[in-house]
C-alpha cells in the first residue's frame, strides 16, 4: 500500500483518493479531518500534480500552521514557490490583492487596518460628512459595515438597499451610507484596506476581472476548504469563483459545528453543497478518535435535537470513560472556586495544567474565574490577551508600515510624536493634509527629523533581516531612549516585549528583506484569538467556547450552564438561535478527550444586579445515565418538579 495511505480508515481513504470533481467530506468531531486533508494533498502530488496547483484554506492561523507542518512545510518551506498554498481566507486575500494591487488602486505594501484603526477612520469619515461621532455610534456603524461586507455587499450595492424599514432605521442607514462612502475615500487615500476588505475586494476582483480569475483558476486546480460550515457569503463566493467549471473542490466540515452566524457564517453553504455542485460525492467520517464513549454519547444526545444538520452516527474505539460531572453552585464565585479547586486536584493527580480548559459562553465570566485561580495560586492563561496589542509593539510595527507606505495617515499619526517631538495638533493636521510646506521653525525641523527617521527605516528594510529591522526601528525611532524615564520593572517589561517581537520576526529572516517584511506585517495583521495562546506556558486555559473551536484537551470545564446564559437568550430569539447555541454546546463537549465537568450557579451577578438562574435546558437533553451528580447539584427533573409544587425560592430545594 502507498505510504501516504497508511493509517487511514476506509472512509478516510475514500476521501483521500477522490481527487477529481466536487467532494464533500462530512467530518464529525475528532474524526481526523486534518489528517485526511493532509493525506489527500499528498495523494494529489503523488498522482503527478504539481504542488503549486494545490490550495488549502482554513479559518485560523493556528490551523494553517498545523497543516503546513503536517504537510512537511516548516517556517522556511511554506514560502517557497513550488509548494501548496495553505492559509486562511484572509491570507489568501492578501496574497491575491498584493499581487494585483494595481487593479484595486492600492500600493503593494498596503496597510491593513485593525479594529482601532478602522474606528478612527470612521470617526474622521463622520466629521467629513457632518455627523457627530458622539451621536452616531461608531461601533454600530462598524457592525453594519462588517456585516454587509461579510454578506458580499459593497458600498454601491448598499445604496440599492436603502429605503426600507421604519423611519429611524432608514435615517440611520442613510447616515451609514454617507459615512461608508467617506470611509472608502480615506482608505484609498491612505493606501489601506480593512480586515473585511481583504475578502470583499478579493471576491469583487475575481468576479469582475475574468483575466485575473482565469489566472488563479489555473494556478490552483485543486482546492480544499476546511470548516466549510463556517463560510460566509463572501468566502463562499471566493471558493466558487476559484473552483470554476472544473470544480476540483473538496469541502470539509460538519454542520453540527457551525457556530459563527453572528459574523455571517451560513450553514446552508454546507447543507446545499450538492445543489451547488450536482456531481458532488459525499464521504462521511464517523469515527471519533478523540473522546471517550460517554463524552461522545452525551454530545450526540444533545445535538440530535437540531433539525438543520447532516445526519451521521459517530462512534469511537476509545474506552467508556468517566461520566460527565455536574456541579451546582450558589453563586458564580463559588462556581469559580470549585473549578479552581478541582483543577488543583487534577494537577496533583498528574494532569498537566495546559491539558485543562475552562470554557465559558461570554467574556465577562472570566473575571470570577481569574480571581479564583489567582487566589489558589494555580497557573493559568487567559486566551485573548494579545501580545500585538501592547503599545510598544504596535508603535514599532507602525513605524515600519509608515516607512513602507508613507500615505498611511493612521501610522503617521501614531508615530510622528512617539516619542514626543513637540509636534502639536495643528502641525499634525498639516502633515496629514499634505501641507508640510506651510510649516516653519521648530515644527518644520521636527517633521523633517521624523521624515528622516522613516527614510532610514525604509532604506534598512531593503537590506536588513526583518528581526534586525525591528531592533533598528526600536533604536532609531527613539522609543528605546524614551523608556529610560520609566520605572525599572516597566522599562524591562517593555524592552523585553520588543525583543520578543524581534524573536518572532526571526522566522522570516531567510526570505529576501522586502518580502520578509511584507510577510511579517501580513501575519501580524491577521492574528486571531488562538494566536495569543502560548503553547510553552503550562497553565490552565481560560477561554470562550468560540475561541476553543479546533482545540482539544484532556479535561474540559463548561461553566455558566444556566438558561439565558448558555443557551444565551436574545430578546428576538428564533429557533435558529437555539440550534446554534446547541451546536456551541456540542463543540464545547467534544473538545474533551477524557473528562467533562458541567457547572452552573443558582445566582449570578450580571451588570450590577444579582439574578436567580434556572439550570440550562441543555443539561436535560443529555442522556441522564451519562451524568454524575455532585452532592450539591440537584437532578434537573427534581428541580423542575419542586418548582411545579409552588416552591418559589431555590434555597427551599434540598440537595
Amino acid at each position: 500500500m502507498l505510504t501516504h495511505l497508511d493509517g487511514l480508515n476506509d472512509s478516510q481513504q475514500e476521501a483521500v483518493t477522490t481527487i477529481d470533481g466536487p467532494l464533500l467530506v462530512v467530518a464529525g468531531a475528532g474524526s481526523g479531518k486534518t489528517k485526511t486533508l493532509i493525506h489527500r494533498m499528498k495523494h494529489i502530488v503523488h498522482s503527478g500534480i504539481d504542488p503549486r496547483h494545490i490550495l488549502a484554506i482554513t479559518f485560523t492561523n493556528k490551523a494553517a500552521r498545523e497543516m503546513n507542518e503536517r504537510f512537511g512545510l516548516g517556517e522556511r518551506e511554506r514560502y517557497y514557490s513550488n509548494t501548496p498554498f495553505i492559509g486562511t481566507f484572509h491570507s489568501l486575500g492578501v496574497k491575491i490583492l498584493q499581487t494585483e494591487h494595481d487593479a484595486i488602486n492600492r500600493p503593494k505594501h498596503f496597510t491593513i487596518f485593525d479594529r482601532e484603526d478602522t474606528k478612527r477612520a470612521l470617526k474622521e469619515a463622520m466629521r467629513q460628512t457632518g455627523y457627530d461621532p458622539k451621536q452616531l455610534d461608531v461601533n454600530k456603524v462598524l457592525a453594519v459595515l462588517s456585516r454587509k461586507k461579510s454578506a458580499s455587499v459593497s458600498v454601491k450595492r448598499f445604496a440599492d438597499e436603502l429605503g426600507g424599514g421604519n423611519a429611524y432605521n432608514r435615517q440611520f442607514m442613510e447616515a451609514v451610507y454617507e459615512v461608508w462612502g467617506a470611509y472608502e475615500r480615506i482608505l484609498e487615500k491612505e493606501g489601506a484596506l480593512d480586515f473585511d476588505d481583504l475578502l470583499l475586494k478579493t471576491a469583487a476582483l475575481l468576479e469582475a476581472n475574468s483575466e485575473i480569475r482565469n489566472k488563479y483558476q489555473k494556478i490552483w486546480s485543486h482546492i480544499h476548504i476546511d470548516e466549510y460550515q463556517d463560510t460566509n457569503a463572501v468566502q463562499y463566493t471566493i471558493a466558487k469563483l476559484l473552483a470554476g467549471n472544473t470544480a476540483h473542490i473538496c469541502a470539509v466540515g460538519d454542520a453540527d459545528q457551525s457556530i459563527y452566524s453572528w459574523r455571517g457564517a451560513d450553514i446552508s453553504n454546507i447543507l446545499n453543497f450538492e445543489r451547488d455542485f450536482p456531481q458532488a460525492k459525499i464521504v462521511k467520517l464517523e469515527t471519533n478518535y478523540r473522546s471517550t464513549k460517554n463524552i461522545l454519547g452525551a454530545a450526540g444526545s444533545v445535538i440530535k435535537n437540531n433539525k438543520e444538520r447532516i445526519d451521521k452516527k459517530l462512534d469511537t474505539p476509545n474506552p467508556e470513560g468517566d461520566k460527565l460531572y455536574l456541579y451546582g453552585a450558589y453563586t458564580e464565585s463559588e462556581e469559580a472556586k470549585f473549578v479552581a479547586s478541582e483543577s488543583q486536584k487534577l494537577i496533583d493527580e498528574g494532569v498537566r495544567p495546559s491539558e485543562i480548559a475552562v470554557l465559558y459562553r461570554t467574556n465577562f465570566q472570566s473575571r470570577a474565574l481569574e480571581e479564583a485561580f489567582l487566589s489558589a495560586h494555580i497557573p493559568y492563561q487567559l486566551l485573548g490577551t494579545k501580545f500585538f496589542d501592547r503599545k510598544e509593539v504596535k508603535d514599532v510595527l507602525s513605524y515600519i508600515r509608515a516607512a513602507l507606505n508613507p500615505d498611511s495617515n493612521t501610522d503617521i499619526a501614531r508615530t510622528i510624536n512617539t516619542p514626543a517631538r513637540g509636534i502639536g495638533k495643528v502641525t499634525l493636521l498639516k502633515v496629514l493634509e499634505g501641507n508640510e510646506g506651510d510649516l516653519a521653525g521648530k515644527a518644520q525641523d521636527a517633521v523633517k527629523n521624523f521624515r528622516e527617521i522613516l527614510s532610514d527605516i525604509k532604506t534598512q528594510s531593503e537590506t536588513l533581516p526583518v528581526s534586525e529591522l525591528v531592533m533598528f526601528v526600536f533604536e532609531r525611532s527613539g522609543i528605546r531612549d524614551s523608556f529610560e524615564e520609566l520605572h525599572d520593572d516597566e522599562r524591562e517589561e517593555r524592552v523585553m516585549n520588543v525583543a520578543e517581537l524581534a524573536t518572532l520576526a526571526q522566522r522570516y529572516d531567510h526570505l529576501p528583506p522586502l518580502e520578509a517584511v511584507s510577510s511579517f506585517l501580513m501575519d501580524v495583521a491577521l492574528q486571531g484569538d488562538q494566536d495569543s495562546l502560548d503553547e510553552t506556558k503550562d497553565g490552565v486555559r481560560l477561554m470562550t467556547v468560540h475561541a476553543s473551536k479546533g482545540l482539544e484537551f484532556d479535561v474540559v470545564f463548561i461553566v455558566g450552564l444556566e438558561e439565558g446564559l448558555f443557551p444565551y437568550k436574545r430578546p428576538d430569539d428564533t429557533g435558529k438561535d437555539l440550534e446554534e447555541e446547541r451546536r456551541l454546546f456540542y463543540v464545547a463537549i467534544t473538545r474533551a478527550r477524557k473528562k467533562v465537568y458541567l457547572t452552573y450557579a443558582m445566582m449570578r451577578r450580571v451588570f450590577g444586579s444579582t439574578d436567580m438562574k434556572d439550570i440550562s435546558s441543555f443539561i436535560n437533553e443529555i442522556d441522564q445515565n451519562l451524568i454524575e451528580y455532585s452532592a450539591v447539584a440537584a437532578e434537573p427533573d427534581s428541580i423542575d418538579n419542586k418548582r411545579k409544587k409552588g416552591i418559589e425560592s431555590i434555597f427551599d430545594i434540598e440537595f
